[in-house]
């Protein structure tokens, strides 16, 4: 077992030191992986200051093996993280306006990873804020407008970047090593996970059409900042005029 990483706690802050995660943790097939990660803490360090998330819902996807995975039809320029060493971010671009997170896991190939859901910020919340309710002032504080719930902060994968400013610039980011802004750490005593028993539930992925019945989402059950399951929307088959 690969020794875990650990980093000194943030200056002026008082912390303890955080321990990162090891990569032997994700050099394992993502369905036991996922539910795993349930209360463990992403964060990221930017110039504007530290945002970090408490997992509270997870996707696995199991790569070429997968007909909903992004790496079931092999491997591309878009999906070529995948295909690497796990504990190491893919992220995509979607809808023309989102991006999501995933978390490489088992390696050698298998394009197998956890799609990050949602989560509760635990540090960082004024910034976080200010990024989802647009750009924020020079000091960092949001602007004026509307106000967002504090569970909606990270509810929903897209959501989630947005508070942590994650974009397709932190694909293949190593979330293993002290050196990466973008991080993957075990949960600390004031965390949920920690501090109280939660019970983990699973049903269908969301918004999916392929292999939409295998029970690979997870999440706490009763937890508001999980997202609303939504399943997939046939499209509407194209009217041929005569």
């Amino acid at each position: 077992m690969t020794t875990p990483a650990g980093r000194p706690g943030r200056p002026g802050s008082g912390a303890s030191p955080v321990t990162l995660m090891p990569r032997d943790f994700f050099a394992r097939p993502s369905v036991p992986v996922a539910p795993d990660l349930l209360g463990c803490v992403l964060e990221h360090q930017t110039e504007a200051g530290l945002v970090a998330v408490e997992l509270t819902e997870v996707e696995a996807y199991a790569g070429d093996q997968d007909p909903a995975s992004h790496a079931y039809r092999g491997k591309t320029a878009r999906n070529a993280v995948m295909f690497g060493p796990p504990g190491h971010a893919y992220v995509y671009f979607t809808y023309g306006m989102y991006f999501c997170v995933n978390l490489v896991c088992l390696g050698n190939g298998s394009a197998s990873a956890v799609l990050l859901r949602a989560g509760r910020i635990i540090e960082g919340e004024e910034l976080a804020r200010a990024r989802r309710t647009g750009r924020p002032r020079g000091d960092g504080s949001p602007r004026e407008g509307r106000v967002i719930p504090f569970r909606d902060l990270a509810r929903g994968p897209a959501r989630l970047c947005q508070a942590l400013d994650i974009d397709r610039s932190l694909d293949g980011a190593d979330v293993c090593v002290p050196e990466s802004s973008l991080r993957m750490r075990w949960p600390e005593a004031s965390t949920t996970a920690r501090s109280a028993q939660r019970n983990v539930a699973s049903g269908p992925r969301v918004g999916i059409s392929r292999a939409a019945e295998l029970p690979w989402r997870f999440w706490w059950e009763g937890e508001p900042t999980v997202s609303a399951y939504r399943p997939a929307v046939p499209r509407r088959p194209k009217l041929v005029t005569p």
